[in-house]
């Protein structure tokens, strides 16, 4: 009985494996059309890894936390203002699906005293991507996602 339920698994979890396999056609055609934030750099022929630039900064002033995603979450206490730039390559794999890069900054004090989310900006490759005023409301983080 063991026996005939290992096997049954296993010809189940190989029928879902073939089965979520895909040419990438069904893919395609289902996201041609559909908006969704992407790099307007020219995409690398397949196979080939793709690099951006991307430039974070926060906007405000004196010292606060940041908690930033670029290849892996990082978090630093900075003076403010604060930028940093970095590359990040995308293999194909990675390009079909997208990567999110994010900056979330921390707070700080508004004229009135009060805090509030310091503004952000994520540039890719020389364009804006993403920006958040700040403030009280909002988002409080940007974030973009590269292809």
């Amino acid at each position: 009985m063991r026996r005939a339920m290992t096997l049954t698994a296993l010809i189940a979890a190989a029928g879902l494996m073939t089965a979520c396999g895909s040419s990438g056609n069904d893919a395609k055609k289902e996201h041609a059309g559909k908006g969704t934030a992407t790099s307007s750099s020219k995409p690398a022929p397949e196979g080939r890894g793709k690099t951006y630039e991307v430039t974070f900064e926060v906007g405000g002033e004196g010292k606060s936390s940041v908690y930033y995603n670029l290849d892996t979450n990082r978090s630093e206490q900075v003076t403010l203002p604060w930028k940093k730039s970095d590359n990040l390559t995308l293999n194909s794999t990675e390009r079909k699906v997208g990567i999110t890069v994010s900056v979330v900054p921390g707070p700080v004090k508004l004229s009135n005293g009060q805090l509030a989310a310091a503004p952000c900006s994520i540039t890719v490759d020389g364009k804006k991507g993403a920006e958040e005023p700040g403030g009280a409301d909002g988002k409080h983080m940007c974030e973009y996602t590269l292809r």
